[in-house]
């Protein structure tokens, strides 16, 4: 431990992200990261909503999703907002690297899926954007867990207007029959990977793509989980 200290400080340094202090340690220094919303209190498994004793909501009981599990680093809180939406609009993919970093120490290495895949963007949001930041999180957790991504298995053919412009209650209808899966699934786990679960319907929309498709087992992988106060 002593010498990956040592080596650590002849690295170059780099202003964190958040603070702008020198930091060695990525690329946002470690006071703000013990600053970072961690979703650590006991939570659903299925949602990743908090729950007294960790066990499944109430919602998950009687409205259960199409994913059975759900993996999530943060809560959607500042100041981890600020960093995703400089990932997304900002155009600082290195985050994408650092996030999906996080992400591999949460996933149940006991129980990997067959593939992985990411969020697709609309081809018109794609040209937008220059880049899909679901695809950047699930291609490097896809390589350091030596699984397979499907990058192209899943599209989206609705254009829809962005999530986060909408209430709540009209998400789910939003995203309604946005996605299609042209993979054979069947028989398969899979894990969609994606940003920000808020309401779960754009994920509870794919999951329900590739389920047409035969999967048997679906999971998600997210950075940040919404919590509604």
């Amino acid at each position: 431990m002593n010498i990956r200290a040592g080596f650590k400080q002849i690295l170059p340094a780099q202003p964190c992200v958040l603070c702008g202090s020198m930091s060695h340690d990525g690329l946002w220094c470690n006071s703000c990261d013990a600053a970072l919303p961690y979703l650590n209190a006991p939570h659903c498994p299925v949602c990743a909503l908090p729950t007294p004793a960790g066990e499944v909501c109430g919602h998950c009981l009687t409205h259960p999703p199409l994913f059975g599990s759900t993996t999530a680093i943060f809560g959607y809180a500042f100041p981890l907002d600020k960093l995703i939406q400089g990932m997304k609009y900002g155009d600082q993919l290195a985050l994408a690297h650092a996030f999906a970093k996080k992400m591999l120490q949460r996933i149940d290495k006991s129980n990997f899926p067959d593939y992985v895949i990411a969020m697709p963007l609309h081809p018109a949001k794609l040209r937008e954007r220059g880049f899909n930041q679901s695809l950047l999180l699930a291609a490097t957790v896809a390589r350091e867990l030596k699984l397979k991504l499907l990058p192209n298995a899943c599209r989206r053919v609705r254009n829809t207007p962005p999530q986060s412009a909408l209430p709540w209650k009209e998400r789910k209808k939003n995203v309604r029959n946005a996605f299609s899966c042209d993979r054979d699934l069947a028989g398969k786990r899979v894990a969609l990977v994606d940003d920000v679960l808020t309401t779960g319907a754009s994920l509870n929309a794919l999951a329900e793509a590739v389920s047409k498709k035969g999967a048997i087992e679906i999971s998600a992988w997210v950075v940040a989980r919404t919590i509604r106060k």
